[in-house]
Formats: C-alpha cells, structure tokens, sequence
C-alpha cells in the first residue's frame, strides 16, 4: 500500500512558488518544471501537445510588464537568460498537469501543490469572514460614537436649561395699581 501523503517537496518550498498576477493565483512554467524535476522546455511542449487541455483561464502568457514586476519583486535582473516571456499556469491549470505529465514524482508534487492551493483558499475565505465582522464591529462603534455625541449634545442643552432658566411670566392675577 502507498503513503496517502507522501512529502516530496516542502510545503514553504511550493507556497514561496505561488504569485497572484491579473488577480489569480499562478505558478510560472519555469517554477513547476523545476518541482516537478523536468526542463521547462518539456514541460511547455507537453503542454503545446495537449493544448486543448489549456484553455486561456487554466494558462496565459505574462507580458513584459508583468514580467517585470516579477523581477522587481525579486530582486533580480533576470532569470538566467530567459528568452520567451514564461507560462503562468492557474490553480485549474496546474491540475490539468496532472494529466500531462505521468511521472511518480510529477503525480505526488501535482498532489502537494494542489493541497496547498485549497489551503491558501481557506485562509483567504477566513481572513475575508474576519474582515466583515471587524466591519461589523466598526459600524457599531461609529452608531455608538454617535449616539453618545448625542445623548451628551442632550446633557449640555439640559445643563444650560438648568443654569441659565428663561425668566417666566408669572401666572394668576394681576392685582391693579388703581
């Protein structure tokens, strides 16, 4: 019987490959070729192979612009002579590899990687759930502040009443003067 979770790669090791370009989370071509230990020219023509599998949500092309910013973010000037501008694969993308590439070692990483995906979507899903009850929470404290401006607008109106009282025409009969 095999491992039902066999590590092959650390999990800080694939988090650390995971980047959020055109507001999805991605991992680059160059990147899953390495973790799942074949050149990323294999990797792109087992892809091109199975093209129909690749749909533009499941894999797109970077452009310079985003390209750059990747290097920006590094840190670096290049990536080791890049010529093309690499591959950003998504959650659904990533799957589809599973698919694609058929070694033990691409199966059980595939296996990982996907696992860690469904991780980074529960805690976004979580940190969203606690993000709406700090709003909650804010909206409540803005009613509260206001209302207690306003019970203490009430106090310095009665205050004022009580130390500066409008004299009072008396009430009753007037006796004359005649």
């Amino acid at each position: 019987m095999t491992k039902d979770y066999l590590t092959v790669v650390p999990e800080e090791i694939i988090s650390s490959k995971i980047f959020l370009i055109r507001d999805k989370k991605i991992m680059l071509d160059r990147d899953l070729a390495s973790l799942y230990g074949v050149t990323t020219g294999n990797l792109n023509k087992a892809v091109k192979r199975n093209s129909k599998r690749f749909p533009d949500d499941f894999m797109f092309q970077l452009n310079k612009q985003e390209y750059g910013n990747l290097l920006f973010q590094f840190g670096t000037s290049s990536w080791g002579g890049t010529r093309t501008l690499p591959f950003a694969f998504t959650e659904q993308g990533v799957a589809m590899l599973s698919g694609v590439l058929n070694s033990d070692r691409a199966i059980q990483v595939n296996i990982q990687i996907m696992r860690i995906f469904t991780k980074i979507r529960e805690m976004l899903v979580e940190n969203l759930s606690l993000r709406i009850e700090v709003e909650l929470i804010k909206k409540k404290l803005e009613n509260q502040d206001k209302n207690i401006e306003l019970v203490f607008s009430y106090l310095d109106e009665l205050i004022d009443k009580h130390e500066n009282p409008t004299p009072r025409e008396p009430i009753g009969f007037k006796l004359s003067d005649k």
